[in-house]
């Protein structure tokens, strides 16, 4: 009799996972998987007595089988695969993968008889146009992911569309202005590349640029009259987006806090001024939440990540983080194995080191998935479904990425390691080389002795340093007509553009362009004088780009200012700089990889 019960129960369970399957799953009265079937033939008007009803009754009790063997499968794999040796990963990867194909080849064999039936309903002139299902399938094996153009999805029944509108079925993206099949792969990727081992904690969502992304991050966590700690430099647009809508009082009337600091100690100190001040506010419901921007723009600084937000979370601060100018080459915020550690939300722009080609622009939010996403009517560690980033923000404001920018960043992901490397190598070598002038001031943490080399070394992947910083000249005393002329011959080695993260080295004048929204005093605030140079390096010969700098310098500076370039390091000793560079970076990059032993041992 027990033995008897403990099949009842499983027969009860596999008929629980199949029901996803029906036309009815949320309606049905059905308990076996044969009224599944019989239900099914009735609600499509299919006699079960004929060959054609036999034949579908017979394939849909397969597919119901399989339904719930897969997900007996899912269980499995999740139950057991922290335990299997790397062999048998190996061997049921493949033998998941070789089932995928099975699956498809069974849709693949419908379509002909679908296609036939379908044809035979046409009117003959063509105006219905062709069925997209019938070639669509075996793209599920394009080697990169699809492009998936198209506004709108073909849906399968009333009760399925029904549930993808309550977040609950994800083979029906609906609308593209929501979801795209191409936009989740991308967010799937940087999932994996930013968390690691806790990918399974966070989802990602897409927009249209990095700042739709900051827009929508801070929209989420914010409410009207709260506190917003923010430190000091941050690229212009954000400071423009805070100052110029949250903050306004007619608007959404959040007391900005500027950090200057970079230090956890500095914070602490900070932020218990900040609640002082604002402890009015605070006291009547309003919230303190944290925006860090590290490495922050222009000067490439870094901040005490972990230290702040476990000082913040101590707080119940949530903690955004802007770690595009970082990539998860340098930083990885999100790994730290003490979870009051990680920011709450990493933002990135995808347009620039994560694209690398300055061909789209495109943004990203991260966060936990009970803080992006849950299906309607759902709350989970105290977040409800309503307060998610997707149904909050996502789902209404239509900032989404379109299939083809999805693409291209898809594309520049697999070449970030290697370009990131490169440009490590590139920042070195020329802060090294401009450090050598005694008249040229580098504002780079690159450089050992610089105020923030110590958090750089502590919290970047092998203390690389960040690839933009800052430079003057002020020591010269060069007047403003000499410097702009020599800045304006920078052509063509460096790039005159508004933007960072490329494959090319960009230079521009901060006061001037990215960061001109800032007033003056800001500017000042920010470490910005009005002949300080941006530059943001690139994959370039960097050997080619000090000679451009050297003979820029000698055509335009050294008639005002005799004896300027006979204080550049000499030839031979940038070539040395350049070999010994390169040889460090490499071989903290090669050695850092796995042993072949670590590889060929289980677990």
């Amino acid at each position: 009799m027990q033995s008897e019960n403990k099949f009842q129960n499983s027969i009860d369970v596999d008929v629980t996972h199949a029901k996803v399957l029906s036309p009815k799953r949320n309606t049905t009265q059905a308990e076996t998987s044969q009224a599944l079937v019989e239900e099914q033939l009735s609600h499509f008007g299919i006699s079960a007595q004929s060959d054609y009803g036999k034949a579908l009754a017979n394939t849909a009790h397969h597919l119901y089988g399989a339904q719930a063997s897969v997900m007996q499968l899912w269980d499995i794999t999740s139950n057991t695969l922290q335990e299997l040796d790397k062999e048998d990963r190996l061997a049921y990867f493949n033998a998941k993968k070789f089932l995928s194909f099975q699956i498809a080849k069974i849709l693949d064999t419908l379509q002909n008889p679908f296609r036939a039936t379908y044809q035979s309903l046409s009117s003959g002139n063509g105006s219905q146009g062709h069925y997209p299902l019938f070639d669509n399938v075996t793209a599920l094996f394009s080697a990169t992911p699809v492009v998936v153009r198209t506004a709108t999805y073909v849906y399968a029944c009333t009760e399925w569309v029904d549930d993808a509108f309550q977040g609950k079925e994800f083979t029906h993206q609906i609308y593209s202005r929501l979801l795209n099949p191409t936009n989740i792969s991308l967010a799937n990727a940087i999932v994996d590349m930013e968390a690691g081992p806790y990918a399974a904690e966070y989802l990602a969502w897409n927009f249209n640029s990095g700042m739709a992304a900051i827009d929508a991050c801070l929209s989420n966590v914010l409410s009207h009259g709260d506190v917003l700690i923010v430190s000091r430099n941050v690229y212009g647009g954000v400071y423009q987006l805070l100052h110029d809508y949250f903050a306004r009082s007619n608007r959404m009337d959040i007391q900005i806090a500027w950090f200057d600091g970079y230090d956890a100690q500095s914070f602490a100190s900070f932020m218990k001024q900040t609640k002082a001040e604002h402890a009015s506010r605070l006291n009547n419901g309003a919230r303190m939440h944290v925006y860090l921007e590290s490495p922050c723009n222009p000067h490439g600084y870094v901040l005490d990540v972990p230290g702040i937000c476990e000082l913040a979370h101590a707080q119940n601060a949530l903690v955004m983080l802007d770690s595009t100018l970082a990539t998860p080459v340098l930083h990885q915020p999100l790994q730290h194995k003490n979870k009051a550690a990680r920011p709450d939300y990493v933002i990135h722009s995808y347009t620039k080191d994560l694209c690398g080609s300055g061909a789209t622009t495109a943004g990203v939010v991260i966060g936990e998935g009970h803080r992006m996403f849950q299906p309607k009517g759902s709350s989970a560690n105290g977040v409800d479904w309503s307060e998610t980033m997707f149904w909050d923000v996502y789902y209404i404001k239509g900032a989404f990425l379109d299939s083809e920018k999805a693409f291209d960043v898809l594309n520049g992901m697999k070449t970030l390691e290697q370009r990131m490397m490169t440009k490590v190598i590139n920042t070195q070598v020329f802060t090294s080389f401009l450090n050598a002038h005694d008249q040229i001031r580098v504002n780079c943490h690159a450089l050992p002795e610089h105020s923030n080399a110590g958090l750089r070394e502590k919290q970047h992947t092998h203390g690389w340093p960040c690839t933009l910083f800052t430079v003057d000249m002020g020591p010269a005393n060069l007047p403003r007509d000499v410097f702009v002329r020599f800045f304006d011959a920078l052509e063509p080695a460096f790039s005159h553009q508004v933007s960072i993260g490329q494959n090319n080295t960009i230079v521009l004048c901060p006061a001037l362009t990215s960061h001109s929204e800032l007033s003056g005093d800001e500017q000042k605030k920010a470490g910005i004088e009005l002949t300080t140079m941006r530059i943001a390096m690139g994959t370039d010969n960097v050997k080619q780009l000090i000679a451009h700098f050297m003979l820029a310098a000698k055509h335009f500076i050294e008639p005002h200012a005799p004896g300027f370039c006979e204080k550049f390091m000499a030839n031979a000793d940038i070539d040395n700089l350049y070999l010994s560079v390169s040889e460090r970076v490499s071989s903290q990059h090669f050695g850092s990889k796995a042993s072949m032993d670590s590889l060929m041992k289980g677990g």
